[in-house]
Parts: structure tokens; sequence; C-alpha cells
């Protein structure tokens, strides 16, 4: 139902007023970024808006708006982890990032942005949304290891920064592990990407290849992150490898579908979260997308996080340092 039907049946109740009925109207456009394999995990992109079924909290939805490889501008917040132990292999992360901003504004559409964070026991903005790859390439040479992964206040930061950008929203975040040092919780993460329509796509680097040493709790929580957003992690080593799953990226990105409705008759509960379910009418075809988004809940029920200040707040400008806990002396520094 468009704005301006919803405003005409306004506007015959208080005309008339002979039915005092409540008419809710849920205008909102809910924004689903998918892609599609089939079985040997090949990308599928010549689908049709026929070929989808969409439920909302288990209700079946219209789709309003469909694109297939959509392109829509893409707004990429790439976020790296500078923590202490990724010192010894900054710079194979830098030199792949730096191919993945150049193919990535090389192609598609001429508005597609670029920001860059970096974050440890501080988040760095370094760059604002451009098409400036040398000036992102010359931020990132400049990273330096040190100690603490602020990665819940990282994403949430981020969200934040990109909620209000055009067309799709992507995070991208090159890490080797868990956070550590974090204000912001896990859950509260998750709520701003959903409330971005952002997909978070983790590259974890893993260095060390049994479970012994590794943060294993840190790494399902990034697996978590891509299922609940619609994107995926990849887990390479460096150089060819981590260079390979950033062209996967790409290739996602080149094939997305975008589908769009406008709620109808969905049934609401005490949560404000909304479960998604999207599907094809073949099911053999595997759909990723986000598992829900935060929309209307029963008019009894308390917001999550409602009045809540924890975790970094607004937005950061370039070269703004947050920094969610303070550090040992021996650490601190300036923007």
């Amino acid at each position: 139902m468009t704005v301006r039907l919803a405003l005409l049946l306004v506007s015959a109740g208080l005309l008339f007023g002979q039915d005092d009925t409540t008419i809710r109207v849920n205008v909102r456009l809910v924004r689903i970024l998918a892609t599609v394999k089939d079985p040997s995990g090949a990308l599928v992109g010549s689908l049709n808006k026929a070929d989808f079924e969409v439920r909302d909290n288990g209700a079946p939805q219209q789709v309003a708006v469909f694109e297939r490889q959509t392109d829509q501008p893409l707004s990429v917040a790439v976020l790296i982890d500078n923590s202490g132990s990724t010192a010894k292999d900054l710079k194979y992360e830098t030199d792949s990032v730096t191919k993945f901003v150049r193919a990535l504004l090389r192609e598609g559409n001429p508005e597609d942005a670029v920001a860059l964070y970096s974050f440890n026991w501080e988040i760095v903005k370094h760059n604002g949304f451009t098409r400036n790859v040398g000036a992102i390439d010359r931020s990132l040479r400049l990273l330096r290891g040190e100690a603490g992964t602020a990665l819940y206040d990282a994403i949430l930061l981020a969200s934040r920064d990109i909620e209000d950008r055009p067309g799709r929203k992507i995070l991208v975040v090159v890490t080797d592990g868990g956070d550590t040092i974090s204000k912001t919780d896990f859950n509260r993460a998750t709520e701003a990407a959903q409330l971005a329509d952002a997909v978070i796509y983790p590259i974890l680097v893993v260095p060390i290849t049994n479970e012994a040493g590794r943060n294993v709790g840190g790494e399902n929580a990034l697996t978590t992150f891509s299922l609940r957003t619609g994107g995926r992690v990849f887990s390479p080593t460096l150089g060819a490898e981590m260079d390979n799953a950033f062209d996967q990226i790409l290739r996602d990105l080149r094939t997305q579908y975008l589908l769009g409705f406008y709620p109808k008759d969905v049934p609401l509960t005490s949560d404000r979260f909304h479960t998604l379910q999207l599907g094809t009418k073949d099911p053999a075809l595997h759909v990723v997308a986000r598992s829900g988004y935060y929309g209307e809940a029963q008019q009894d029920a308390v917001p999550a996080y409602a009045g809540s200040s924890t975790g970094p707040a607004g937005q950061a400008q370039n070269g703004e340092t947050v920094r969610p806990k303070k550090p040992p002396p021996a650490k601190v520094k300036g923007p």
C-alpha cells in the first residue's frame, strides 16, 4: 500500500467518522539481498520474481520489488583487524584489500563507494565512503598491529555509519579471531547490522589449523554474523587464498537478487525481531539471505536495549578514533 493511499484512507475516516475501526498500515518496505546456488554450489542468476517465496513470521508475503543481478549502488565498509596478533600478517592482508577495492570500483555502478575502518583496542575510521583507491591504499599502508580486538564495537559503529546510505550495504570484516575488549555485545552489534540492512562477509584468517590456541568461540560468532545478515564466512590463508575469498565476494555482489515487500497480515509477538524465510519453488536451490529484520511488535512489548547507553554512540568522522575501553598507558595513542 502506498503512502498516498494510506493518507487517503486516514482522511476518509476523519471526514465521515462512521467507522471507529483502527486500520494499521505498515508502509515500510522490507528489502532482502539474496544469492542463490545450485546443488553444486554454482551461483544462479536467472530466476524470476515468481520463483521466490517470502514469509514474515510465517505469513506469506507478496514481493513488490524485484531486481535480478541488481546494479543498485554498493556501499562497502571494510573493517580490518589490526590487533597485536595480526601484526606479522598485515602487509599481506592489506595487499588483498587493495586488490579487492580496485576491482570493486573498476566495474559496476559508478556510485559504488568504499569506507575503511581499523580496529584493535580502538576503532579508527580512516576513509569515509569514497572511490579514491589511492587514499584507501595509503591508509592501509599506515596500519600497525596493537593489542585488543574491539570487533563488536567496530561492527556497531560501521553499521550506524552505513545505515542511511542508498542502495546495497556490505560490511567486509578481515580478522583472525574473536572480540576481546568491546563494550558492545554480540546481540547489539547484530541488531545494528540488521537495522542498517547490512550484509556481513567475515574473512577469518586462521594461521593455526588445529583448535588448540584458536578462538573457536569468536569464529562461531563471525559465522553467526554472516548467517543472520545474509553473507557468508571465508577462512583463507594469506596470499592467493585470501585474494580468492575477495573474488568470491565480488561474484556474490554481482549476482545478487534484490527483493522487497510491504509486511501484510504479519502475526506480531513481543519481539521486534521478525523471522524471514526466503526460498524458491525449486527445493534443490539454496538461498542465502538474512534471517530476519527489526519491525513491529505487540504494543505492550518493550523495545530491546531501550535507554541503553552502552557501546559507542553516534557516527564516526574521518580519522576519528573511538576508544571502547581505556587501554593500558603503554597503548595510548592519538587519532
